[in-house]
């Protein structure tokens, strides 16, 4: 699948920029070539606040990655995510009049352009349309329609949108740090192709990223994705907890998060402390590491009821065998698989970014936190391998959006409205 083509991923977060350089090796596995990490302080809760110190941060990523992997870095497959980003699930329906002709390509791309013209909110725009199933004649179930007879073609979707002001900031700082977007592409979506295997996606599972500003939940079933949120609650507010709850500075209560933190008070020793030194001048202050877990686990548990409510809401929750699957900088936290498997009942584990890569790859790379950067690079490598084949090679989908790239008529609109502001 696209051997040799270099694909770079450009993961936008509240926390971090990650540009993440990679290829496929010759056994079909991901080689990352190059990694480049820096502090994100112009992004709060998925979405651009400041445009200057936005790009700052992606150009010291970007130039990063390029010394450590040699390449000379252009384009770029940029994430989309935010608490903006919205789902929903619609109806749709075509009439063909000739029912002496089979159902082609064209019939199945007709109806998926429709769903496009759909009216939205002002403002929004939707990004991608994922056909659940359809559905002939009344037929129900068809998973793929190709060469049937019938008048009456109707499909299920799974519509996402978001406002066009963030993915027009986010087109903003990808031109201004000297880089063209290749492709935009969905986080969650990317998330679940670095962490996700083929069998869970069709067993049912829930995966859910607990990023910085948000945390984003997609569900597959039948290897469809059936449903995605965003909650707007991150590590970020798990930090704040510990700032009040301990009257601390910021960098402090994040530091005391990462070392010492921990899902669950009632795995911690009540005679458990840790002393963090004063401010100028001041007496240090001393922690104990299980009022600590308290403040963290009460956040946490809010969290996981937010995640509950959605599971609840989707409609599949008696269906997803698979479990909960928990990636992100959040997967790190101490004890999170066992309260979210006691809050559940559902088995969990942890989503580890080595579904896909090769052996060679630098261990840190494996971490949760780099997930989305690695799942943007599979998803490129997908897009050129789909753009490769033929229309009689069918995919899940059927549209030629799916084939050519995720959000192809988005770019060219963000794209447009980049360069009216330019002009």
């Amino acid at each position: 699948m696209a051997s040799g083509e270099i694909i770079v991923g450009l993961d936008i977060g509240t926390t971090k920029i990650v540009c993440m350089v990679g290829k496929m090796d010759e056994f079909g596995k991901i080689e990352i070539l190059g990694m480049g990490k820096s502090d994100s302080v112009g992004v709060s809760r998925g979405v651009v606040s400041n445009i200057e110190k936005t790009v700052s941060s992606i150009k010291t990523a970007v130039k990063l990655a390029e010394d450590e992997s040699g390449v000379d870095i252009k384009v770029v497959n940029v994430g989309i995510a935010g608490q903006h980003i919205k789902s929903y699930q619609q109806k749709g329906v075509r009439v063909r009049h000739a029912i002496d002709d089979e159902i082609s390509q064209s019939d199945i791309d007709a109806l998926i352009e429709d769903m496009y013209k759909l009216v939205v909110i002002p403002g929004e725009e939707i990004i991608h349309v994922l056909p659940q199933e359809y559905i002939v004649d009344n037929e129900q179930g068809i998973i793929d329609p190709i060469g049937m007879a019938g008048i009456r073609l109707e499909a299920n979707f799974h519509i996402i949108s978001g406002q066009v002001t963030p993915i027009k900031n986010i087109f903003k700082c990808v031109e201004k740090a000297g880089l063209e977007t290749a492709d935009l592409i969905l986080e969650p979506l990317a998330s679940a192709e670095a962490v996700l295997s083929q069998e869970e996606k069709e067993a049912g599972v829930v995966l859910v990223d607990i990023g910085g500003g948000t945390t984003d939940l997609t569900i597959f079933h039948d290897e469809i994705i059936r449903h995605t949120a965003v909650i707007p609650f991150g590590g970020n507010i798990v930090t704040e907890d510990i700032k009040e709850g301990c009257t601390i500075i910021k960098s402090q209560a994040e530091l005391l998060k990462v070392k010492f933190g921990s899902a669950l008070s009632a795995e911690n020793q009540e005679n458990e402390i840790v002393s963090i030194p004063g401010l100028r001048g001041r007496e240090p202050k001393e922690i104990s590491i299980k009022n600590l877990a308290s403040i963290i686990q009460a956040r946490m548990e809010e969290i996981v009821e937010n995640v509950l409510y959605e599971i609840k809401n989707s409609g599949f929750e008696k269906k997803l065998i698979g479990g909960i699957v928990i990636t992100g900088g959040g997967a790190l936290l101490k004890h999170i698989t066992q309260l979210v498997e006691y809050m559940s009942g559902m088995d969990t584990r942890i989503g580890y970014p080595n579904e896909h890569l090769a052996s060679k790859n630098a261990k840190e790379i494996t971490s949760p936190i780099f997930s989305t950067g690695i799942g943007l690079v599979i998803k490129g490598l997908q897009v050129i391998e789909k753009g490769k084949t033929t229309n009689d090679n069918k995919v899940k989908g059927h549209s030629t959006k799916g084939k050519g790239g995720f959000f192809d008529e988005l770019l060219q609109k963000g794209r447009a409205l980049f360069e009216d502001d330019t002009e």
